[in-house]
């Protein structure tokens, strides 16, 4: 054999021994679509473009709502290359669109599970790189000045000293809030769960309509408490806020994941994105304090700041909401408009018949009063009343006009306008007890 044929013999063999991830390095653009602020961004994109040369990312910042229309109407000259955000429910929904692109992860060391939920989708279609969870902030000045309680559970928020003091966003408009939502609905059962939400709405001073407007607020002692995702409280700490957070009993760690979008421009390129992410130097800059989320791969703890929370190690974490991600995702377009109609659009009459009924409990604790206290339990049995019961909310009749298109659009219009007017109704009906208990126990 010939030295030239030797030569090229051995430089087919060494071509065709690399393994297909590597046979091409990535390069150019990769675009993603995010609900991540820059803080959380710009940290990661400057990792990874160090990490994997000749690449650049390009963050495209729309929430997640959003994020997932603007997939939908442009699949046919798709120009996005990744989805990235918190809501597990909006990768179902692009996933059941087939505008996902199924990918095998090479990363190793990650579990199935972090505390009750799967990490990726069984499928293959997006995959968890942290972990969140949800529960209340806040401002450690501003309660002191205020001589202000430290909650502990959902139902604290709930309670006369909160009153005026709280903030949340809308559900409709951040996917975390929405996971909020549904943690308590799962965790505390449908009517149940409206009670507790509704009870603590009473008490809002704000509905936010982006997530990041209720740390802020609490971080700069605008409002003292928020319902928050976690790694809003955590960020705001190692930033020097003086905040603190606290997961109630009823709520759930869930994966924030990152899909390949279908028919990605730079496939190649979106794998490695996928891949830097979920490798060790990927998972530890997420301890950095602009992030502070979860990382799912157990063993980057060894590297987590102090009190750093390990959902892999901490008892409590892994014991919490078991959640069911197709169950919020079936119902997610109804939740979210009940919040608005009930809540939103009825917060001013809402918390009118709060005020009243503190007012009313505080003077029925001096000077008991039988008739007001039955007075009393109609205005709040009025406030908790549903418009519509868990069945009906979950029923494919219902679910159907929530779908955003143009030919449900009149059924969407009809049940919101008969959902508002339940809560107008009740709202004004359970001040007016109030104020008739309050008259009885002065």
């Amino acid at each position: 054999m010939s030295h030239r044929r030797f030569g090229l013999l051995l430089a087919f063999s060494v071509l065709f021994a690399i393994p297909p991830a590597y046979a091409q390095a990535p390069t150019g653009k990769v675009t993603v679509v995010t609900s991540y602020s820059k803080d959380v961004t710009d940290p990661i994109k400057k990792a990874f473009e160090a990490a994997t040369p000749g690449v650049t990312l390009e963050v495209q910042n729309r929430n997640t709502n959003a994020g997932v229309k603007y997939l939908d109407e442009t699949k046919a000259n798709n120009q996005v290359d990744l989805f990235w955000a918190s809501a597990p429910d909006a990768f179902e929904v692009l996933k059941a669109k087939n505008l996902l692109e199924h990918y095998t992860p090479k990363a190793t060391g990650i579990p199935e599970k972090i505390g009750q939920f799967p990490i990726n989708d069984p499928k293959g279609y997006y995959f968890g790189f942290a972990a969140s969870g949800y529960g209340i902030m806040w401002n450690e000045r501003y309660v002191k000045a205020k001589k202000l309680p430290e909650p502990k559970e959902w139902g604290d928020l709930a309670t006369a000293p909160y009153y005026d003091h709280v903030s949340m966003a809308t559900p409709s408009r951040s996917g975390t809030t929405h996971l909020t939502l549904e943690a308590i609905l799962q965790g505390e059962g449908w009517d149940k769960g409206w009670g507790t939400i509704k009870a603590m709405a009473g008490n809002f001073r704000t509905v936010t309509e982006r997530s990041f407007g209720v740390p802020e607020a609490v971080n700069s002692g605008e409002v003292g408490y928020g319902v928050v995702i976690d790694f809003f409280a955590f960020s705001a700490q190692a930033s020097g806020f003086p905040v603190k957070f606290v997961y109630p009993t009823v709520t759930t760690i869930v994966p924030a994941n990152v899909a390949i979008v279908a028919h990605a421009p730079n496939k190649t390129a979106a794998e490695s994105f996928i891949e830097f992410l979920l490798s060790p130097t990927g998972q530890e800059v997420l301890f950095a304090p602009g992030i502070r989320r979860l990382p799912v791969n157990p063993a980057v703890y060894a590297k987590a700041p102090p009190d750093y929370p390990n959902p892999f190690k901490d008892p409590r974490l892994n014991g919490m909401v078991k959640f069911d991600v197709e169950k919020s995702e079936v119902r997610n377009g109804v939740v979210d408009a009940l919040f608005d109609q009930i809540v939103s659009f009825q917060l001013d009459s809402l918390k009118a018949s709060t005020k009243a009924i503190h007012e009313t409990e505080a003077a029925l604790a001096k000077k008991d009063n039988a008739q007001a206290r039955a007075l009393l339990k109609q205005a709040r049995e009025l406030i908790n009343a549903m418009p519509v019961n868990e069945a009906t909310a979950s029923a494919k009749e219902t679910t159907g006009a929530f779908t955003g298109s143009k030919q449900k659009g009149a059924r969407q219009a009809e049940l919101e306008q008969q959902w508002a007017a339940f809560a107008k109704e009740h709202c004004a009906q359970a001040k007016a007890k109030a104020e008739e208990a309050l008259k009885l126990a002065r």
